[in-house]
């Protein structure tokens, strides 16, 4: 089979294979790999994506050495599209700075054809992304970290670029800057890029849709002209940041067309952004924030806010009550996703208007780790009969949570497809059986670290769900029954 199979089918068949990091994809792409060294060869020529673990390098008192391993992997994958490299080094700052722009430089070199690079664990240098931009000319998402102070306009130089993700780290070597602008890498370095008489930067428009910036301070600057210049912006993710690097007259200059905003661990700069969101902002469809806010700055964007809010995802353990909730629903009846965590201080009456406000649009649903779900006697009942049309529920680390309670629920919502019941320790077999009787159309299932839920119901569950697709569960609790009946089913165990 070997000899009638030539290079070119061979090559055809490895490009279909799932290169994915699921573990399916995993199992095929080794097999693949062990089966000769002529299907190794094709196999590792016709890779597009590429995940690697670069060991710590090996220092000598006036060079480093990286291993030649690495320099001949990259050769071996002539089509890599997407690379991802991370590595770990406990040497100094300027050391690892030195390592991670040696890296790219040799990325630069081999991998012309690269459209997405993700560059973890240390910053590079503004003259090794010089190099890149060089080389990869089509590269249209990025992932590295950066040192201080904040320089940007490197950006203009990846013409391709749509994704851009950047986590500022240390401050950075003042004496590597300056030989940097002597050597002409950039024409300038203009730190203080919010200047208003910078009429030049004004008119610049980058085509970045997804931006992701994380670890600014509040004294950094530098971001000003990124905000004016991204009329485009579609996606903007904040990331334990304490400022937002310019003034927010700048800021509001990249609202326009935005659709999802992202603010984790940000509270120094939640409310600002918020504010602005509410008064310049009309296309916004998703909105989260995790760890971080105030409940006036909630409120008066909940109240305030032009956009038609689809998507809402909080995590506020001590900033959202009943209050915002009741003004969502009066102001965002339309949202199909509403995702709650750890949000402590609400109770049943602020769930109920929300599910009243949305019972014709609510497909997905999650109350995790919120303790009103085990609190409130009969609040998930109701939630249940006003919210007919969810798809996905999401009950994960309730641990309080009894049989009684979810089964009650479960007898309204008959058309679910995805459950995650992860973490609730109250659960018993029951729970699976009323699953059985009333979700006939369930794809995804997780069980994981429900303690009381036995081996004979997930046996049982496994063999008569009829459109089960995947079930996430511990190992111990998969009977060899259960494992050959979802083998047979084409059934994805996640254990």
């Amino acid at each position: 089979m070997d000899d009638i199979l030539c290079d070119e089918l061979l090559e055809e068949i490895f490009q279909r294979l799932p290169q994915t990091p699921s573990s399916s994809s995993s199992s095929s792409c080794c097999s693949v790999s062990l089966v000769s060294k002529r299907w190794l060869h094709l196999f590792r020529a016709t890779t597009t994506t590429l995940s690697l673990r670069v060991p710590p390098p090996q220092f000598s008192t006036d060079s480093l050495t990286i291993p030649s391993s690495f320099i001949s992997l990259l050769s071996q994958h002539p089509s890599l599209s997407s690379l991802s490299l991370h590595f770990s080094s406990s040497s100094s700052s300027s050391l690892t700075t030195t390592l991670s722009s040696h890296l790219l430089s040799l990325v630069s070199s081999s991998c012309t054809n690269l459209r997405s690079l993700r560059f973890y664990s240390a910053p590079v240098s503004l003259d090794s992304l010089a190099s890149l931009s060089k080389a990869c000319t089509f590269l249209t998402s990025l992932c590295i970290c950066l040192s201080r102070p904040i320089y940007l306009k490197w950006v203009l130089s990846f013409p391709c670029l749509k994704d851009l993700s950047i986590n500022f780290t240390s401050d950075y070597d003042e004496t590597e800057l300056e030989n940097e602008n002597q050597h002409g890498v950039w024409e300038s370095h203009d730190f203080d890029s919010d200047s208003d008489s910078d009429n030049e930067d004004k008119e610049l428009e980058l085509g970045l849709e997804s931006l992701c910036l994380a670890g600014i301070r509040g004294d950094d600057h530098g971001v000003g002209w990124l905000w004016r210049s991204c009329k485009k912006l579609k996606r903007l993710q904040l990331r334990r940041c304490q400022g937002i690097g310019g003034s927010y007259s700048c800021f509001v200059q990249c609202l326009n067309v935005l659709e999802e905003i992202e603010l984790r661990t940000c509270r120094a700069v939640a409310d600002g952004v918020l504010l602005k969101l509410a008064e310049n902002c009309v296309s916004l469809n998703s909105l989260l924030v995790y760890d971080g806010g105030s409940r006036e700055g909630l409120l008066y964007f909940f109240s305030q806010c032009r956009s038609n809010l689809r998507k809402l995802d909080l995590r506020l353990p001590m900033d959202l009550d009943n209050n915002h909730l009741h003004s969502v629903a009066m102001n965002f009846r339309g949202i199909t996703s509403l995702r709650l965590q750890s949000c402590y201080l609400l109770s049943g009456e602020g769930l109920k208007s929300v599910a009243m406000a949305m019972n014709d649009a609510l497909e997905e649903l999650a109350l995790i780790n919120c303790d009103v779900v085990g609190r409130e006697s009969g609040l998930l009942a109701t939630l249940g009969q006003h919210l007919r049309q969810l798809r996905r529920l999401d009950l994960a680390h309730n641990e309080m949570l009894l049989d009684k309670e979810f089964v009650s629920m479960l007898v309204s919502c008959v058309d679910l497809v995805d459950l995650r019941l992860r973490g609730c320790k109250m659960l018993t077999g029951v729970a699976m059986i009323s699953m059985l009787r009333s979700c006939k159309r369930l794809e995804k299932v997780d069980i994981t670290n429900c303690f009381g839920i036995e081996t004979e119901a997930i046996e049982l569950f496994i063999k008569k769900s009829p459109g089960l697709r995947r079930i996430e569960v511990e190992g111990s609790k998969i009977s060899d029954v259960a494992r050959k009946c979802a083998s047979d089913k084409f059934i994805e165990v996640i254990a």
